[in-house]
Order: structure tokens, then sequence, then C-alpha cells
């Protein structure tokens, strides 16, 4: 009998208990008839540090691993660990998915891919061109990568630390190629600061952490939606946040973060497998995993 094609993957990261990962990338090369263990590398549970992350990438290498995913807080720290980056990677300076080729590891980022494909799926007709972002982290500036993609010609940019929030105006200008398609991109502090663009705005995307594990918080007051926007948030667990379950209420639409963590898995599946991953069906798995039965 033939033996199956066999792959070792980690996730290196923090606080990694709740993640689907597993399951999602052990569920899809079952389906495709190939061995895939995915293994979850706890910084927290080993008493480490982001900066251990360096060691932890030589280590999985030198042990057969066939990639890795990075996750917070180390997707910008790798970077400098790693042989070569994708051009997505190295213009946005983080990388959440490593590939290993033979004595090289190559980083890639599969976030603003992620996010625009989940926007295409399950916001496929909205408008884009005038948008609000809370935070400029990594998953933020991931975020503000894909918007422009996707036609944002205004971005209003809004994260407690300035210089966070003018770190990623600079790399999405520096990432875009084509005069004809500057964007303006403005920066606050607070989303008081901000009341006059949320008014006329024709979205608002949360790439905050606010609202995860299920806390009834808001990254802003309900009082500030408006029913003529639309309303995406990166939160996956819950797929309903606080903010999503307010904007639905006075009739926005709305976009949970299922659709970004499956299609940056699917994305970083191939990347490291070479093979590819049905998306629709890894979209079927990761909701019978966040259904209420099985949460």
């Amino acid at each position: 009998m033939a033996h199956r094609r066999r792959f070792v993957v980690g996730l290196i990261g923090s606080d990694l208990g709740p993640s689907l990962s597993p399951p999602l990338h052990e569920q899809e090369a079952d389906e495709l008839g190939v061995r895939y263990l995915y293994q979850l590398i706890d910084l927290d549970v080993l008493g480490l540090g982001a900066e251990d992350v360096g060691d932890l990438v030589s280590q999985a290498r030198r042990f057969g691993f066939a990639g890795l995913n990075i996750t917070h807080p180390c997707k910008q720290t790798v970077v400098k660990y790693l042989d070569e980056l994708s051009p997505e990677a190295a213009e946005l300076g983080a990388v959440n998915t490593v590939v290993f080729d033979g004595e090289r590891a190559i980083g890639h980022n599969t976030d603003w891919s992620g996010f625009l494909t989940g926007f295409q799926r399950g916001l496929p007709d909205v408008a884009v061109r005038d948008v609000v972002l809370l935070g400029a982290g990594g998953a933020g500036t991931a975020v503000a990568f894909a918007l422009v993609r996707l036609g944002a010609r205004h971005l209003t940019v809004v994260d407690v630390m300035r210089e966070r929030a003018e770190r990623l105006a600079a790399v999405v200008q520096n990432s875009i190629a084509d005069d004809s398609a500057r964007v303006t991109i403005e920066v606050a502090h607070t989303v008081q600061d901000v009341l006059d663009r949320l008014a006329g705005a024709d979205g608002l995307v949360n790439a905050t952490p606010v609202g995860m594990s299920g806390e009834r918080v808001t990254p802003l007051p309900a009082a500030l939606l408006h029913p003529r926007m639309w309303v995406a948030d990166i939160v996956y667990r819950p797929l309903e946040t606080q903010l999503l379950r307010q904007a639905r209420e006075i009739g926005c639409r709305t976009l949970d973060g299922g659709g970004m963590v499956v299609a940056q898995a699917a994305e970083a599946f191939r990347l490291i497998t070479g093979l590819a991953p049905d998306a629709e069906r890894m979209h079927r798995h990761f909701h019978s995993l966040t259904s209420p039965s099985t949460t």
C-alpha cells in the first residue's frame, strides 16, 4: 500500500487554547487523503517570550516541520529570523505563515488576503471608498492593505498608539505602486476624534481584540453607528460580537470574522502543502466547529 504524504505543522504564539487552526487544517488534510499533524506551540505554556520565536523556528525546521503559522505576539518579531519574505509579507513587515524549503524558511502573510477573500464572500456588493478602521496593529495593517485593494480611497485609522497608526499609513502608502490608486489616510487617537468621518463612512472595521471571548463590550458606542454603513469585525470567537449585534439591530449589514479566519487558513494550507484546499468545505467545517452545540 502506498504511503500517504505526511506534514507536521505548528502554530507559534500566546494563549493558543481557543485556536481552531488544528481542526481546520487537519480535517481538510483528511479530506484530501494526506496525513497532517498540527501542533500548538504556546509561548505561555513554555514560559517563553516573543523573541524566542527565532529559536522555535530553527527547531521546527530541524525536526522536519513542513511549515508554521505565526500569531500574536510574534508576527513582526519573526521577520528577522527568516531567510526570505513574500512581497506582501515584506511590505507589511509581518508574517503569519512560514514555509520550510530545504534549509530556507520563507515568510508569507495570508491575513490580508484572508480578509480580502472573506470580505468579497460576505459583503460582495457594498461601497468601500470611505472606511473607518479601528486598530493599527498587525491585523489592522493587514486589513488596511486589503481595503485599499478592495477600492478604499479614504481610510480613517483609530488607535490609542498614534505612532502605530502612522506606521500603518506609511506601510499602506508605500505598497501602492499606481499613483492613480492613491488613498488618503487620516490618523486619530480616539473614536471621538472622528465623529464626522463615522457619520459619512461607507463602513467600519474592528481590527482590535475588543469583544473577544464573548465580552459584552464594544470598541465604540452603538449610538455612533448608522444603518447606511456596513460593519465588519475580525473577531471570530464569538462570531457575533456585541458590536455586530448592535449593528444588526439598527439595520447595518455585517460581516463576522469567520470568513477571514477560514480564508487565511486555506491559503496557509496551500502554501505549506502545495495542495489546493476546498475553501467552501473548510467554511462548512468551521461553522460546525463554532455552532452552539460545539462551543
